[in-house]
């Protein structure tokens, strides 16, 4: 994992805690993909994809989770439920926090409920 990622997942790993969110999972890994942040807001399993761009030259932090990165998060998200069969029958959904611009003074943006899974 490149260094900006791991500050940028810490960030919002701090901010999404503020907001109630427990945190269950940082930076879980498949063969499929990686869940960034795997967190709980009271029954729901909320999957994080965390996102950072200094300049917005192709598109702002948060146009980059694609349709293909998204069907990466909805398989690596399916096998992190299988794995943890606790939460199986929770209900879940896919959060991207965005980071825009120079890292000392980036702008974050919550986008809860980004995309389906179906």
């Amino acid at each position: 994992m490149r260094l900006a990622g791991a500050v940028f997942e810490q960030r919002a790993c701090v901010e999404l805690e503020r907001a109630g969110l427990k945190l269950l999972a940082r930076n879980y890994t498949t063969r499929h993909g990686e869940l960034d942040l795997v967190m709980c807001e009271g029954n729901t399993v909320v999957f994080v994809e965390v996102r950072y761009r200094q300049r917005a030259s192709h598109g702002d932090a948060a146009a980059s989770v694609t349709r293909t990165k998204q069907d990466k998060l909805i398989r690596a998200a399916q096998w992190w439920l299988a794995a943890h069969a606790r939460y199986a029958q929770h209900a879940c959904r896919f959060d991207v926090v965005s980071y825009d611009g120079p890292a000392d003074h980036a702008r974050m943006v919550w986008w809860r409920n980004a995309f389906e899974a179906f």
